[in-house]
C-alpha cells in the first residue's frame, strides 16, 4: 500500500454482485421447475453438470459477501441478509455459520483449533493413500460442515437461526409446489460439486503446501470466471476487503509482488496431484499455535 496507494481505490462494494447473485438464484428456481418431472438419473446428471456448479459458485459469492462487498461495511446487516438469500439454492443453511468461522480463517490463518479450514489429525492420519484421499475429496462437504463443531464449537447465533428458518421454509415451499425431485436436485448438486468436482480444486489449491515454505497459492485460470476470482487467493488474503472482481487489478498494479510467487495453472491438476502424490495429503497444511489458542 505504501508503494501503490491506488490499491485503496479498489476497496469497497461491488455494485454488480447483488444482481449477478440474484440472477443465479432465480436461474436455480427456474431449474427446479424444469427438473420436477425428470427421471432420477437426469436429476443427478443436471445436479452435477449444471445446478451444482451454480451452487458452488454461490458459496463463493457468499464468501465475498462475508467480507461485506455486496453493500459495503456500513451496511453489514444488508450483507448478512443478502447472504441468506444467496444461500437459498444451496438447500442447506450455510451462510451465517460460514461468516462466523471465516473471520477466524483470515485472522488466525493456520491457527491450531482456531482455523477450522485445517483438517483434523484423524483426517491426516486416515486419508493417506490415493483411494482414501479420493474418498476424502468426495466427502469434503461433510468434513467442512462437521469439523467446526469438533475443532472450535461456537454458540449458535440469531442469524444462524434466521438462516435455517428461511432456508427450510423455502425448501418446503419448493417441495409443496413441485415435489421432492427439485429439492434433491438442489441439495445433491451442492454436495456433489463441493466434493469431487473440478471447481473444488480451489479447496486444495489455496493453502496446501505443494512447495515447502509456501502456504497460500493463487490460480489464474479460466475457472475464476465461475468462482468470483477466488483463485486470486494471495491477493485476497492481502486485501480481503477488495471484491473478487477487482483482485486481478491488484496483481496488475503490484505485479512484482505476485508474478514470481508459485501459483497453480489447473485445479484439475491440483486434484490429481493431491490424490497421487504421496508427499501431499490432508497433513500438508501449515499449523501454528496462535496467542488466543494458548490463552484458551
Amino acid at each position: 500500500l505504501a508503494k501503490y496507494p491506488e490499491i485503496k481505490t479498489l476497496m469497497g462494494p461491488d455494485p454488480h454482485l447483488k444482481w449477478i447473485v440474484t440472477g443465479m438464484v432465480f436461474t436455480q428456481l427456474l431449474a427446479c421447475y424444469l427438473v420436477k418431472d425428470l427421471s432420477w438419473k437426469w436429476i443427478f446428471f443436471w445436479a452435477y453438470g449444471f445446478g451444482g456448479c451454480i451452487n458452488h459458485s454461490l458459496t463463493l459469492a457468499i464468501h465475498d459477501i462475508s467480507h461485506n462487498v455486496a453493500f459495503g461495511n456500513k451496511q453489514t446487516k444488508w450483507n448478512r441478509w443478502f447472504a441468506v438469500f444467496a444461500n437459498l439454492p444451496i438447500g442447506i443453511p450455510y451462510s451465517a455459520s460460514f461468516k462466523k468461522y471465516h473471520i477466524d480463517h483470515h485472522r488466525y490463518l493456520g491457527g491450531d483449533s482456531l482455523d477450522v479450514d485445517i483438517p483434523t489429525d484423524f483426517e491426516g492420519w486416515f486419508f493417506c493413500t490415493p483411494l482414501r484421499k479420493l474418498l476424502w475429496l468426495f466427502l469434503q462437504p461433510l468434513f467442512y460442515s462437521l469439523r467446526p463443531l469438533y475443532v472450535n464449537p461456537k454458540a449458535i447465533t440469531q442469524m444462524e437461526i434466521f438462516n435455517a428458518l428461511v432456508q427450510f421454509s423455502v425448501d418446503l415451499i419448493i417441495y409443496y409446489l413441485w415435489g421432492l425431485k427439485p429439492v434433491i436436485y438442489l441439495i445433491a448438486g451442492t454436495i456433489l460439486c463441493l466434493g469431487l468436482h473440478p471447481i473444488s480444486g480451489h479447496f486444495i489449491a489455496e493453502h496446501y503446501m505443494f512447495l515447502k515454505g509456501y502456504e497460500t497459492y493463487s490460480y489464474y485460470g479460466p475457472l475464476n470466471w465461475l468462482t468470483f476470482n477466488v483463485g486470486y487467493h494471495m491477493e485476497h488474503h492481502d486485501f480481503p476487503s477488495i471484491p473478487g472482481c477487482r483482485l486481478p487489478m491488484v496483481k496488475k498494479i503490484a505485479a512484482e509482488y505476485y508474478d514470481n510467487l508459485p501459483h497453480h495453472q489447473s485445479w484439475i491438476r491440483v486434484l490429481w496431484d493431491f490424490v497421487f502424490d504421496d508427499a501431499i495429503g490432508p497433513y500438508s497444511r501449515v499449523k501454528r499455535l496462535c496467542k488466543l489458542a494458548k490463552e484458551s
